[in-house]
């Protein structure tokens, strides 16, 4: 029985090509019931495993954006609170200088009104001194003049302390006009 295949200028040996065919299809039922089944497994699993870390990595990127905006929120608060702390610093540093300075201002018109007390004090004590020296100085030049010693008559009569006591009382003015005249 020759079987003769008409297909075309290729006219191959019916027995090797039915022995070809039969390995194909049996090569090609090994594939299909189990190679082709276990990579498709595999492929699902590694799809499967691909979207979960792509969920995994979504929610990551979630989680990290929610945590930058925390952050965010926390800097600007920081921010605002070092502003605020700042201009508290700011007025707190104006109010103690004002405050420094009115205690200065205090503590000088204390020293001024100590050093006028002082002069005035001290003027009082140079004062009575040249009293003093004065009333003796007049009775030795009126003694000088007169030619005969009048401290005795001086201090009976208290001319000195007259002369000086009206001194006090004059007024500054009439104290000038006599000087001028």
């Amino acid at each position: 029985m020759d079987i003769a295949l008409d297909i075309g200028p290729l006219k191959p040996e019916p027995l090797p090509f039915v022995l070809g065919l039969v390995l194909f299809l049996l090569l090609f039922l090994v594939m299909a019931k189990v190679l082709l089944p276990r990579i498709a497994r595999v492929i699902a699993e590694r799809e499967k495993a691909t979207e979960g870390r792509i969920e995994v990595a979504e929610a990551t990127r979630a989680e990290a954006a929610r945590v930058h905006a925390e952050y965010e929120a926390l800097l600007a608060e920081a921010r605002h609170e070092a502003a605020r702390l700042r201009q508290e610093s700011a007025e707190q540093g104006t109010a103690l200088i004002a405050e420094l300075r009115a205690e200065g201002q205090r503590q000088r018109e204390e020293i001024v009104s100590a050093g006028h007390a002082v002069i005035d004090a001290e003027r009082a004590v140079a004062e009575a001194e040249l009293r003093g020296q004065v009333g003796s100085l007049a009775t030795e030049l009126a003694g000088r003049i007169v030619g005969e010693p009048v401290e005795d008559f001086a201090r009976q009569s208290g001319v000195v302390e007259r002369f000086v006591a009206e001194l006090r009382t004059a007024r500054p003015s009439d104290a000038a006009d006599e000087s001028r005249g």
